[in-house]
């Protein structure tokens, strides 16, 4: 599981160095490969090709308008890729400036996947999308 916010960069390339508890938790399963997209266009989402795996299959052969318009969302910006040696995986273009990836950037946890964030905007995301007290005391609780 993926936990926390962890500082890192990406460079000039648009490489993002992995930050290492993540890193070691990608590579668990001794698969290197990611598959990058955005669920929001806000931000960057690194799956293990795993979890991606699981979520392509439910949505496969669907035809279905909603499923048909996901699959055509994060394949416009998405791609699957291997980390580095280094432990350092490259965004592709069109996500990279959907996301304004560039420089410092924030790695958030999210249970089965990580998010890449552009530090203003996610600030700007969590003042804007505060979660109430009684939000958190129930979701602490256990509600939903």
């Amino acid at each position: 599981m993926f936990r926390g916010n962890h500082a890192a960069t990406v460079d000039a390339k648009g490489r993002l160095k992995v930050p290492t508890a993540f890193h070691r938790k990608l590579m668990e399963d001794g698969e290197p490969r990611v598959f990058l997209t955005s669920l929001d266009g806000e931000c960057a989402c690194i799956f293990p090709m795993s979890v991606w795996k699981e979520i392509e299959d439910r949505h496969r052969n669907a035809l279905d308008p909603k499923s048909r318009k996901f699959r055509r969302y994060v394949n416009a910006y998405g791609d699957e890729r291997h980390l580095d040696a280094q432990g350092r995986v490259l965004f592709p273009r069109p996500l990279r400036a959907k996301a304004r990836l560039v420089g410092k950037v924030d790695v958030l946890g999210q249970g089965r996947y990580l998010e890449a964030w552009n530090g203003d905007l996610l600030r700007a995301r969590l003042e804007a999308d505060r979660p109430s007290d009684e939000e958190l005391t129930d979701l602490a609780a256990g509600g939903s």
